[in-house]
């Protein structure tokens, strides 16, 4: 829960900003107990504290590192090659991202075509799962004839070989709530082990409060980027229009405001995945007095690794298990 401070300041801030544009005490007063109202009776509890441990920190590690996509720099991303290369090199965990066939198929891929990563071209949209399973997921690999015929896996797929390997699972939704709320519901009812060695992460609140309506057991987390509505993973701004760039600039502030003061506690997340640069102890302090675990992502160096082992003692998301490298974006 938000701390009492943070109660005091969050509806003081909604009550002051709200009479600035009203001008009335009345109206004000009851948006704010709207909003008061609103949270209490909507938001989802934090799944308890032992069984984040479960997931978060299996066994004894304290700091696990969780292989990006599979581990996008050590293998084909999204792939088995990718999940059996992450434990060969030591990984506690994956990041593992979700969307679907044109026929509904949960499948994993990172990005809404295939272009990228495959030697096929396409929007998942208007391609079949039995289109996909013909495409090389290894194509655009820098080392493709190592892993040449990799397929396209489905969600099923690559939880039961999460499972064999004992892999924590870091679902990363996309998109698509309903879909992915059911298609992860029904793989927890299949493999009730999931509850203990996996969490589903969305950059999208609405992902993830769907996720809790449709199973509240689930252990989750909000993904968040600081100014990722106006700038670009590499920092390079989305947009050429001075107006647009500007406007997003300043929606930018109002996400990130929410994300740290309604939006968790709303979805009641248990840990909150956050990209590398704005992490530090004082940012680690500030969510662990809210029972929520900082993850940081993506820690590519060996330097980086060992601050976020050694002095945060927070798990981190990799590119690689193995070796410096680039971020993939």
């Amino acid at each position: 829960m938000l701390q009492l401070g943070d109660e005091v300041t969050l509806y003081s801030m909604v009550f002051v900003l709200v009479l600035l544009g009203t001008r009335s005490p009345l109206w004000t007063t009851v948006l704010t107990v709207s909003l008061y109202l609103f949270l209490a009776m909507f938001r989802f509890p934090q799944v308890p504290a032992s069984r984040v441990q479960q997931v978060l920190h299996p066994g004894s590690d304290k700091v696990s590192a969780v292989a990006h996509r599979g581990g996008g720099h050590d293998a084909p991303e999204n792939t088995i090659a990718a999940i059996r290369e992450a434990r060969k090199n030591g990984a506690g965990g994956v990041e593992l991202d979700l969307e679907f066939s044109a026929d509904g198929v949960p499948i994993l891929m990172h990005d809404e075509t295939v272009d990228r990563t495959t030697n096929g071209s396409g929007p998942l949209s208007q391609m079949r799962l039995s289109d996909l399973r013909k495409l090389d997921a290894a194509a655009k690999y820098r080392l493709s004839e190592k892993f040449a015929g990799e397929t396209i896996p489905t969600l099923e797929e690559a939880v039961e070989e999460c499972i064999k390997l004992q892999l924590v699972i870091y679902f990363d939704v996309k998109g698509h709530p309903d879909e992915a709320a059911a298609a992860l519901t029904e793989l927890y009812k299949k493999h009730p082990v999931l509850y203990n060695s996996s969490i589903v992460c969305s950059f999208e609140p609405k992902v993830i409060y769907r996720m809790r309506q449709s199973d509240p057991e689930v252990v989750t987390a909000l993904t968040h980027r600081p100014w990722s509505l106006s700038r670009l993973g590499d920092g390079v701004p989305r947009f050429s229009s001075l107006w647009k760039h500007h406007w997003m600039t300043l929606m930018d502030v109002v996400l990130d405001w929410a994300h740290h003061h309604v939006l968790w506690k709303l979805c009641g997340v248990s840990a909150f995945l956050i990209q590398k640069n704005f992490v530090s102890p004082d940012y680690v302090q500030y969510w662990a007095q809210r029972g929520v675990e900082v993850v940081a992502w993506t820690v590519n160096t060996k330097v980086e690794k060992e601050y976020y082992h050694t002095l945060l003692q927070v798990n981190y998301i990799t590119d690689s298990l193995v070796e410096d490298c680039d971020p993939h974006y």
